[in-house]
């Protein structure tokens, strides 16, 4: 065994694990500070300023708001996993899971400016083609192959139908997590604890499952794979998904780590907790590797014009490095370094890996979203109005646009933390009432 004794119910807190609120205040108001100033900035720079600054910041907000709602999904996604597995190790650390979940309906409310046209017109072509052009004139009016290929997917991307979409993934994922996680702590104040709750859980985690894969799969499709609407990837959902999947482990990782160095947490969560967890983040480091090779080798292998265009605009000049960089960086180092289980027990050490996984998930989307700015900005094209003449031709990056990438990702993460730690603070820190504590507290594997 892990632990220095076996662990009975007298060492379990019976009101709870209470995060010290006065503890979290000071970055608690720090955090909220920078999201609130930051934001309106975004703001002013989505929809005021000079269009060389708006157009590029466009995609700099996009990127930074897609990738904190992976992290949020993530959250989402455990929580499930543990209710449908019906998990027994994961009940002390399950509260971390529902608090990293329940930060999505907040973060999903960063992607309302890529609802206003204004914002949509530097991003998403197809919806100025659209706008331009009702799609029975379409048809008629063009029949180059880019036109008659937008007209083709016309059933799935037109506008109504994606304002539909992007409704439904808001609020389906958001009723699910808040839901789940108020059957959770609503527990913690019952004085018959049962099982009632358990059983419930369990049951709506099944079905929901279903609402957090269409979230991650069609909001990547939605928001990202929609830039270029002639690309298509049957992978995309499920590569969204690994990266999701293992960051959001990768915060939880951090979580538990930050409240076991402030005393909480006390005999439910040890290092066997932090091996199990390095062992997923472990798995989905395979996961992640094997779904994006998989994705690059049917591309390659088919050789669609349409497929290759988004691994040709990243092979070129920089972006190629940094691809290079991604396969060594997001694969072989994690993989190696997670292999030591010594490692995997070591909150601190696993805490490392998890701060520099989440600097290659940060690569990751940046490589997914950036490099689609060049390309649209840059150059005439016929969906694209007087606008965007002063733009330059087709670069690889914008000068002096890297900075907009920093600004909307401080921002976005300033109001992530905030959202998190005020989550934290809201309930116990784990299920003190759960039937499961002690068979968790006791965990060996």
């Amino acid at each position: 065994m892990a632990h220095h004794h076996h662990v009975t119910s007298a060492d379990i807190a019976i009101h709870g694990d209470h995060l010290d609120a006065s503890k979290v205040s000071k970055v608690k108001s720090i955090a909220l500070g920078i999201a609130l100033i930051g934001t309106v900035a975004s703001l002013y720079l989505l929809f005021f300023a000079p269009v060389k600054i708006r157009a590029p910041f466009a995609y700099s907000w996009l990127f930074a708001f897609y990738f904190f709602l992976t992290l949020s999904i993530g959250g989402c996604f455990w929580t499930l996993l543990h209710n449908v597995s019906n998990s027994g190790w994961g009940t002390s650390v399950r509260r971390t899971f529902e608090n990293l979940g329940s930060t999505y309906p907040w973060m999903f409310l960063f992607g309302l400016p890529l609802l206003c046209p204004q914002v949509q017109q530097y991003l998403y072509e197809w919806m100025n083609i659209h706008r331009a052009v009702p799609p029975t004139m379409m048809i008629k009016d063009y029949l180059n192959q880019e036109a008659s290929l937008l007209y083709h997917k016309y059933w799935f991307m037109n506008i109504p139908f994606w304002y539909g979409r992007v409704l439904f993934w808001g609020i389906g994922l958001s009723v699910v997590i808040y839901g789940l996680r108020k059957l959770s702590t609503d527990q913690d104040t019952d004085p018959n604890h049962g099982t009632a709750r358990l059983f419930k859980a369990r049951f709506h985690s099944t079905y929901t499952l279903i609402i957090f894969a269409l979230t991650i799969t069609f909001t990547g499709f939605d928001f990202m794979m929609g830039l270029d609407y002639k690309w298509f990837s049957t992978m995309w959902g499920v590569y969204l998904f690994a990266g999701s999947a293992l960051n959001s482990m990768a915060v939880i990782v951090l979580v538990c780590t930050w409240l076991k160095s402030q005393g909480h947490l006390k005999h439910v969560t040890g290092p066997e907790h932090f091996h199990l967890m390095g062992k997923l983040m472990l798995a989905f480091t395979v996961f992640w590797a094997y779904v994006t090779f998989s994705q690059f080798f049917l591309i390659w292998y088919s050789n669609q014009t349409e497929e290759t265009a988004y691994f040709l605009i990243r092979n070129t000049g920089d972006w190629n490095i940094a691809m290079i960089a991604l396969v060594f960086g997001h694969f072989v180092v994690p993989f190696v370094v997670l292999l030591q289980a010594w490692l995997k027990k070591n909150p601190k050490a696993l805490s490392i890996v998890a701060v520099y996984t989440l600097c290659m998930h940060a690569l990751d989307h940046y490589l997914i979203t950036i490099p689609e700015r060049g390309i649209s900005l840059g150059g005439e094209h016929m969906s694209k109005g007087p606008a965007f003449e002063g733009l330059g031709p087709i670069q690889v990056s914008i000068p002096g646009a890297f900075w907009g990438d920093i600004f909307a990702f401080i921002t976005i993460g300033a109001a992530f933390l905030f959202f998190l730690l005020r989550a934290l603070g809201q309930h116990s820190l784990y299920p003190n009432r759960d039937p499961r504590i002690l068979e968790s507290a006791n965990v060996s594997n």
